[in-house]
Parts: C-alpha cells; structure tokens; sequence
C-alpha cells in the first residue's frame, strides 16, 4: 500500500511534532517547513501528495505561497485558516486551495479531511481506466492527464475544480445541488455558511469566460448550477 507523504507548512513547530506523530500511526509521512519560501520551494516536489498550509507565517505568508504556486498546481492543498475569519477562507479558495479547515481542530477531524482530498485523486486517477476523454458544449476534459480545454484553448483547474466541472458535466442541462457536489467532489456534508462550492465554481466560470462565447456555468439561487448542454443566444 502507497505511503503518501504531505507536506506541512506551518511555523508552529509544537503542532509540527504533533501531526507528524499522530499521522505516522495513520500511515502517513509528514514533512514540515516553518516558513513560506522554504515550504514554497518544497512544495514543487512531485512526491508530495497533499499540503497542508497555515495562512499566518514569517517570509511568505500561506496567501503568498499560493500566489507563487499560481493556481494551476496539481498537488491539492488544505488551508489551516483562523476559527471564524471567513474572509481568509474565501481568499485562499480564490487562489486556488481546494480546501480549507479553521484552526483549532482536532486531529481526527485533519485526518478525514485529509483522506477526503486523497480519496478525490484516486477517484480521477481510476476514472483514466474506464473513459479517456469526455466533452460538452465546447469543454473537454482528458480523465488520463485531468487537463481541461475550452474550444480548443488549454483551461488550468485545481484538482477540486476538475472534480467539480467533471460532475457538473456528467449532467448537462440538470441542476445539481451544492450539498450533492460538497457530497460527491469533498466528500462532506455542506455546512451552514460554507461558501467553498461557490469560490470553486467561481474560479472555474472565470477560467473558462476568455475562451466561450457565453457562459457555460448557470447558477439557480437556492438551488443550485447547471453546466450548459449547448450555447445559449
């Protein structure tokens, strides 16, 4: 069985110690960086299945460590933000972290909000064994290498943004519900107040506008979203 290695970037180096052990009896590798460039040149590392990435940090903040990933990075990150500061959630979502979860926590909580993300990749690295390639109104999406384009042009999505779009493109024309995808895409139940699904669609519907005569993603209040099954005049 793979040993994932995740990558800690965090200056709390009390808290280090204490993930490092309890994931270890989890079958898990940690690694830690206590600042952001350190912890931005070790997220390059192919290796590295999954960060974890604290907001508040000396050098780089975890804001600016995003920043510098660019948003196209392939490796999912989890924000550790601030009990409460919804504004920084939003933020790193805008920037491209597929999840976030506010400090203090528990740290079964960390685990299963871990083994959700990784859950998420084993998911599109099996679909590569059932179908290559799927297509709808003009978006196309390659399940072997998870890329992503817009009448012909190459769209860069996070994980969780592929995931998303993959499932709302499962049902062209349908509503589906935030709960469904916070379900099927997060694996967990939607909370009260969590506007996650609404950045990541956000960020989709914004990568893709450049490229598509009109707009692909159509959002139902109280509802839910729709992926177009064709352009609409």
């Amino acid at each position: 069985m793979k040993k994932h290695k995740l990558l800690l970037i965090d200056d709390d180096k009390e808290l280090a110690e204490l993930l490092s052990d309890y994931l270890a009896t989890e079958g898990f590798e940690l690694i830690s960086c206590h600042d952001g460039v350190s912890g931005l040149e070790k997220a390059f590392d192919d290796s590295i299945s999954l960060i974890l990435l604290d907001v508040m940090m000396p050098g780089l903040n975890g804001f600016e460590v995003l920043k510098a990933l660019g948003g196209n990075h392939k490796t999912p990150i989890l924000m550790l933000t601030a009990k409460g500061d919804n504004a920084d959630r939003i933020l790193g979502l805008e920037l491209g972290a597929d999840d976030y979860l506010p400090k203090p926590f528990q740290h079964r909580e960390l685990l299963a909000r871990i083994n959700a993300i990784l859950r998420r990749i084993d998911i599109v690295q099996n679909t590569k064994e059932t179908s290559t390639s799927h297509e709808v109104n003009g978006v196309k999406l390659n399940h072997a290498t998870r890329q992503v384009s817009c009448h012909d042009n190459l769209i860069e999505l996070t994980g969780t943004e592929y995931q998303i779009i993959a499932h709302l493109m499962s049902k062209p024309g349908e509503i589906i519900s935030k709960e469904e995808i916070s379900e099927r895409v997060l694996k967990r139940k939607l909370s009260a107040f969590d506007r996650s699904i609404d950045m990541h669609v956000s960020n989709i519907r914004r990568k893709l506008l450049p490229f598509s005569p009109s707009d692909k993603l159509k959002t139902i209040r109280s509802a839910g979203y729709i992926f177009l099954a064709g352009e609409t005049q």
